[in-house]
């Protein structure tokens, strides 16, 4: 007599915990060797760069988010004007939302988050912003690329 063994999966809510999980933990790795090898990025501790991590995550979330609600709106409509201000709209979306972003970590940690360099840090807050988005897209690239191409069970006696 044979039994299937249960396959384990994961439903909407774990998905989305172990997701933002991951990414967190992959901001925060980016922060912290920006932190360590470029003199324009500093944070005063572990814990200071985890909250901002999160911080990072849920706003940059948010934009892309916003970003996605106006391009659908304008996608929606026909017509060349619409094309011409969803790009307008997403390209302020999602360039003004990192200085939004930098405004934010200002005000919550102070002195304790430092981007220096041109542009009173902003070219380094948007280095490691981009960072972080190449950093995201490869691990969700390798993520990927593990899935099974079989959904199967296995037999156990």
């Amino acid at each position: 007599m044979s039994k299937q063994a249960p396959i384990y999966g994961f439903n909407t809510n774990q998905r989305l915990f172990v997701g933002y999980t991951l990414a967190i933990l992959v901001d925060l790795v980016v922060l912290n060797l920006f932190n360590e090898y470029w003199t324009f990025v500093s944070f005063s501790s572990f814990s200071v760069s985890l909250a901002a991590a999160v911080l990072m995550q849920v706003l940059l979330k948010a934009s892309i988010k916003a970003e996605h609600k106006i391009a659908a709106y304008f996608m929606a409509k026909e017509g060349v004007w619409p094309k011409v201000m969803r790009g307008v709209s997403s390209y302020i979306i999602l360039v003004g939302s990192k200085f939004l972003i930098l405004e934010v970590l200002n005000i919550v940690f102070g002195n304790n988050i430092q981007f220096t360099g041109p542009w009173n840090g902003v070219i380094a807050f948007i280095a490691v912003v981009f960072a972080i988005l190449l950093a995201e897209k490869i691990v969700a690239k390798i993520y990927f690329s593990l899935n099974d191409s079989e959904l199967h069970t296995e037999q156990v006696a």
